[in-house]
């Protein structure tokens, strides 16, 4: 789930978006605040994805806020939530990742959803490739801790075969069973940069130990497949670094 921060002056226009944020079945809502040092407080005691800024703060700016944000070691995306329009070309000069203008619909706060989901993802592609192949041929065990149905299920590495994303929630495949979690596929994905774990594709994840074949597709594209005889597909766009890591 992308942990979320509204911050606006307004009680009417946070109720608003945090009802659609909460719709979207993508976001956890992880607190509100109405003022920069307010704002400044809870980003600094907690983990935060992403920031939806208005641009007028009651005496404050938005946009001050927003720079200060960027100099955070670990910063917080931020999309700019607001009823002026004027103020967009400012905004994206801060790397804003989108500017939603109020009153806020629905359709639309999705697809800011998804384009957050798309550049985390991105993000985390960008890890070395050199760093995944040292860290393979190095062996190194690590388990992946899963919430399913109240409990706390341990998967070692080398048991986990792929994930898949799905509206939403990851099927994590296992040779013995799979796991479905309210979890999306890019959660996964920053947690196990540091592993075997590699994105392939939009919807996949796989495990580089899992793979017994390889085979070539359309457009010069791939399928894998892995230990339990299923075929998990590789986009045009991670066909590079697959060949990289394997040495095809």
């Amino acid at each position: 789930m992308l942990k979320a921060l509204i911050v606006d002056d307004e009680p009417l226009a946070r109720d608003e978006l945090a009802y659609l944020l909460k719709r979207t079945k993508q976001v956890e809502m992880i607190g509100e605040a109405d003022s920069v040092e307010s704002a400044l407080k809870i980003v600094s005691q907690q983990e935060i994805d992403v920031i939806f800024l208005d641009i007028q703060l009651a005496d404050e700016s938005g946009l001050e806020l927003a720079s200060s944000l960027n100099k955070l070691e670990r910063a917080p995306l931020i999309v700019f939530a607001t009823a002026f329009d004027e103020y967009a070309l400012k905004a994206f000069e801060l790397n804003a990742i989108d500017y939603l203008l109020k009153p806020f619909e629905e359709k639309r706060v999705q697809q800011t959803i998804e384009k957050i989901l798309h550049n985390l993802g991105n993000k985390v592609s960008k890890a070395s490739i050199a760093t995944k192949k040292q860290i393979w041929m190095n062996g190194r065990a690590d388990r992946l801790a899963l919430t399913v149905e109240e409990k706390i299920v341990l998967l070692e590495m080398k048991e986990i075969l792929y994930l898949m994303a799905s509206e939403g929630t990851t099927t994590i495949a296992t040779e013995k069973q799979s796991y479905k979690v309210n979890e999306p596929l890019v959660h996964f994905e920053r947690k196990l940069e540091h592993t075997s774990i590699i994105r392939v594709h939009r919807s996949y994840l796989v495990n580089i130990e899992g793979i017994v074949e390889i085979e070539p597709w359309f457009h010069s594209t791939y399928n894998l497949i892995m230990r339990d005889g299923e075929k998990v597909p590789v986009s045009r766009t991670y066909v590079k670094d697959l060949k990289q890591l394997l040495g095809f």
